[in-house]
C-alpha cells in the first residue's frame, strides 16, 4: 500500500516556518510584515472561497492582505488601472489576479501588466522564461507546492522518468520544466503528454513518477501504472452525489486502485491543494525580501 503524501501537513509545517521567519524579521526590526494583495472580479464561489482561504492565511502567518473586489463587469481598463497602482505600490509585495476573469477581458494583457517582481504566481512571461532557464524566478505555485512535497518526502526524482499528463501553462508546462531542471528534485526525464498524445498508457506503465492535471475524475487507474510508482493528483472537480453537501471532490486518480500499486500518492482532497496555497506564501516572503 502506498504512502499517503500529506499536503495538508506539509503546507502547516511550510506555514509555521513562514510565520517563524516573519516573527523573526519583526523582532530585528523590520519596518513592516509582508503585504500580499488579491484581485477577485466577479461572484465565482469557487474563486471567492480560494481567495478568502488565502486572507486567512495571511493573517494565520503574520502578513498584511489587501482584497479588491470588482463585479463581473468590469472593464479590462478599471481593471489595469487598479494592477498599475498595486505595481506602483511600495507597500504591496506582491499580488495576484484571481482567475478565471470573465469572457471580455483579454487574461494575457492583464497576466503581463503584472509587475514581475510582484508577480508572486508566477505567470508572467519573464517569470516563466527564468524558471525554463533555471535562473532565479517566482515559480508558479501548484508545481512549485509539488516540488516541495518531493523533496520534504524525500522522493529521489534523479534518472527517473516522470509523464506530466495536461499542458496548461498554471501545471503541466511549468511542472515539466521543474523536474527537468538540474538537482533533486529534478533531473528527471520528462514527458508531457496530452489530449493529443496517443497510446498515453504506453508511457504512463513505464513511469516512475506520474502527475496528473487535467480535472478528469478516476482517469488515471491502476492498469495504466506501474508497481511502485509515485501518483501526483492534482486534478479536482465536484462530482454530484446524495450527500448533504450534494457533491464529493474528485481527482484524476483512481485512488482504490491506484493506491494499493502505487509507492507514494497524494489524496484528493489534502495532498497538493494545501500546497498551493502555502507557496503563495511562501513566494510573497521572496518577493518581500527582495523588496527590501
Amino acid at each position: 500500500m502506498a504512502i499517503i503524501i500529506d499536503g495538508n501537513a506539509t503546507a502547516k509545517a511550510l506555514k509555521n516556518e513562514v510565520k517563524a521567519e516573519v516573527e523573526l524579521l519583526m523582532t530585528k526590526g523590520a519596518k513592516r510584515p509582508p503585504h500580499l494583495a488579491a484581485i477577485l472580479v466577479g461572484e465565482d464561489g469557487a474563486s471567492k472561497a480560494y481567495v478568502g482561504s488565502k486572507v486567512k492565511d495571511c493573517e494565520l502567518v503574520g502578513y498584511k492582505s489587501t482584497l479588491i473586489k470588482f463585479e463581473d463587469s468590469v472593464s479590462e481598463s478599471e481593471l489595469l488601472k487598479a494592477i498599475q497602482e498595486l505595481n506602483e505600490d511600495e507597500g504591496i509585495d506582491g499580488f495576484i489576479v484571481q482567475l478565471p476573469l470573465p469572457k471580455h477581458i483579454d487574461q494575457e494583457n492583464i497576466i503581463q501588466s503584472i509587475h514581475p517582481d510582484k508577480d508572486v504566481d508566477g505567470f508572467h512571461p519573464m517569470n516563466f522564461g527564468k524558471m525554463a532557464l533555471e535562473m532565479d524566478a517566482f515559480h508558479p505555485a501548484t508545481p512549485a507546492g509539488i516540488m516541495e512535497l518531493l523533496e520534504r518526502y524525500s522522493i529521489n526524482t534523479v534518472g527517473k522518468m516522470a509523464v506530466v499528463i495536461g499542458r496548461s501553462r498554471i501545471v503541466g508546462r511549468p511542472m515539466s520544466i521543474l523536474l527537468g531542471s538540474k538537482g533533486n528534485p529534478g533531473d528527471a526525464t520528462v514527458i508531457l503528454a496530452h489530449s493529443k498524445t496517443k497510446e498515453l498508457e504506453k508511457y504512463t506503465r513505464q513511469a516512475d513518477i506520474i502527475i496528473t492535471a487535467l480535472g478528469n475524475p478516476g482517469f488515471l487507474k491502476a492498469d495504466m501504472i506501474s508497481e511502485g510508482a509515485v501518483i501526483i493528483d492534482v486534478g479536482i472537480t465536484r462530482v454530484d452525489d446524495t450527500s448533504k453537501k450534494g457533491y464529493h471532490l474528485a481527482g484524476d486518480v483512481d485512488f482504490p486502485s491506484c493506491a494499493p500499486i502505487a509507492s507514494y500518492i497524494t489524496p484528493v482532497p489534502g495532498g497538493v491543494g494545501p500546497m498551493t496555497r502555502a507557496m503563495l506564501l511562501k513566494n510573497t516572503l521572496k518577493a518581500y525580501k527582495n523588496n527590501y
